[in-house]
């Protein structure tokens, strides 16, 4: 939660190619207090059944940009497992693309920010949502 001195950030996670939330992405939060300063490693959480992650850490009063690294690479192999599971005729060799996805973000003190990732083996976008 945001206090008028810290910015609180949440993130969900669409598989637009399933139309289903993205379950079990393992997320990281990291900030920085302005832009010619080292990252700080906050700590990470998993997104849920819903797609979410709901106990991210706050950033530290001072924050000035966030950073969101999204491991996706084990949930589209994961998701490619189950499916040759499924249809062994249907398999893609193919490797993950974008094993990772990294969105960096300028916040503001008191204000909150939630971050959706749409998701699917070829690309990805983001927006702030509310």
């Amino acid at each position: 939660m945001s206090t008028s001195t810290t910015a609180s950030v949440s993130t969900h996670i669409l598989d637009t190619s399933a139309g289903r939330p993205a379950q079990g992405v393992a997320v990281r939060l990291s900030a920085r207090a302005g832009r010619d300063t080292d990252w700080r490693e906050l700590g990470g959480s998993a997104t849920d059944a819903d797609g979410r992650c709901k106990d991210l850490p706050a950033p530290p009063e001072g924050t000035t940009h966030v950073r969101l690294d999204f491991a996706v690479e084990p949930y589209f192999e994961k998701k490619q497992a189950d499916a040759q599971q499924d249809a062994p005729a249907n398999r893609d060799s193919g490797a993950v693309f974008f094993p990772e996805v990294a969105i960096t973000f300028a916040v503001t003190p008191g204000e909150h920010y939630h971050v959706p990732l749409l998701l699917n083996p070829f690309g990805y976008s983001v927006y702030r949502g509310s």
